[in-house]
């Protein structure tokens, strides 16, 4: 394997020298893929614009994703079949080779961004947030802060910084950079500030169904409403503003921007409205999880409505890689879970049990808790617990597998692949 990510990198940076697209690098602890297709949406009729696919983020997913392919996996003939897609591309010219390049850059350990950024250098960083991620490798928060805050510390002068304006670890960075910075986010002084977000629901036959999300978007004074579909909760709009931020960067004009955004399809599995069995409403956000992650999802359901007689249900699982601060970061998430009026809550997992038990000691009794080893065990549990009108949250990391509770409990299953991840057969047999 370090033989071919020495080859992948070798011949993406000669791809990078002969052809020289701008470079957008994101990166952050929660956010990135949702951020990359905010902004893809908003440059695609521009620009002839590629985005990495999946999860392509690391030493091996970014050189594919200059190189334009998906990976071989455990097929020697597939990436045969890359590297001489590579030579090609080196050897010849492609007139249809992208002008601006998309990347997720992610950190799971010390010195990935630095190798990313090296590999790739940005003309346009991105930094959506930074919370308490793999710190198993990382150790400190404090060490994963300073591992994303080099895809804006490497910028030259020539670049643009797009930075979240609420993110304390983020804004922090003021004024320690090179390039020209924008910043996003509600907070005032925000070069493009977001306000008044509110959640769409209508009664529909006497449910409440929830059709997505709108704000105002205020840049230069200039104020735009701006519509999200098909997906709540703060961390959509962040995306957007990020997605804002570059298209302003690079020469968009405003109501463009709004049109994309107002047409873009969000990543499966991030905070995703899907309709549920017994006319429920579920928010798919089974993707991943960590602590900040599940504090703004929970924070949905202060603002979301249900009818006299439906309960808002947390489904949460483990949160992996957090180290030391694991105990602490589980009991955090049982402090959110009163003041976001959860009404019941089902765990996965022996972290789970770590919220479950807190939450008993917060005041909830045992029937309002549920607690399970595994996701099948729930959504299981779940088919039978569910009532009409029910608003349910799942989210938990990778290794919890919570996107099975969301296959078990969507009233359209065979959608699943269209909406829901970890769908392909690789996950399956996982």
């Amino acid at each position: 394997m370090l033989i071919l990510q020495i080859i992948l990198n070798f011949f993406s940076r000669l791809i990078l020298k002969k052809y020289q697209p701008k470079i957008i690098g994101i990166t952050g602890s929660v956010g990135k893929t949702s951020a990359k297709e905010a902004i893809f949406a908003v440059l695609q009729e521009k620009f002839k614009v590629r985005r990495a696919i999946k999860n392509y983020n690391n030493e091996l997913g970014v050189p594919l994703t200059i190189i334009g392919e998906e990976s071989g996996g455990k097929n020697i003939l597939l990436w045969i079949k890359i590297v001489f897609r590579a030579c090609w591309l080196v050897l010849r010219k492609n007139q249809y080779y992208p002008d601006i390049l998309i990347l997720e850059m992610g950190a799971d350990k010390p010195g990935d961004i630095k190798y990313l950024t090296t590999l790739a250098p940005c003309d346009i960083g991105v930094l959506t947030a930074i919370g308490p991620t793999h710190l198993e490798k990382f150790k400190t928060i404090k060490k994963v802060a300073e591992e994303k805050q080099i895809i804006i510390k490497h910028l030259t002068s020539k670049g643009v910084a797009v930075l979240n304006n609420d993110d304390e670890m983020v804004s922090e960075i003021k004024g320690k950079v090179k390039a020209e910075s924008i910043y996003f986010g509600f907070k005032e002084g925000s070069d493009l500030l977001a306000s008044d977000l509110k959640i769409i629901q209508e009664l529909e036959d006497g449910l409440m169904v929830t059709k997505g999300e709108i704000f105002k978007l205020n840049f230069k004074g200039s104020i735009v409403p701006v519509q999200l579909n098909g997906v709540v909760g703060k961390q959509a709009v962040y995306a957007a503003l990020a997605g804002a931020a570059v298209g302003v960067a690079l020469g968009v004009n405003l109501l463009e921007i709004v049109e994309a955004l107002k047409k873009l399809v969000f990543p499966k599995s991030r905070m995703r409205v899907i309709p549920g069995i017994k006319y429920t409403t579920l928010i798919d956000d089974s993707y991943n999880s960590s602590p900040k992650a599940v504090e703004m999802a929970l924070e949905v359901f202060k603002e979301m409505q249900v009818e006299p007689g439906s309960r808002k249900i947390a489904v949460l699982g483990d949160m992996l890689e957090l180290g030391n601060y694991t105990v602490e970061a589980h009991e955090l998430v049982a402090s959110y879970l009163k003041p976001a009026g959860v009404d019941f809550l089902v765990t996965v997992g022996e972290r789970g049990k770590i919220i479950a038990e807190k939450a008993k000691e917060l005041g909830y009794d045992d029937n309002q808790i549920a607690k399970f080893a595994k996701s099948e065990e729930a959504g299981l549990f779940l088919q039978e617990k569910l009532q009409i009108g029910d608003l349910v949250l799942i989210k938990g990391s990778q290794g919890a597998r919570m996107e099975r509770i969301v296959v078990e409990l969507m009233a359209e299953p065979l959608q699943k692949e269209v909406l829901v991840c970890r769908q392909d057969q690789t996950w399956k047999r996982k």
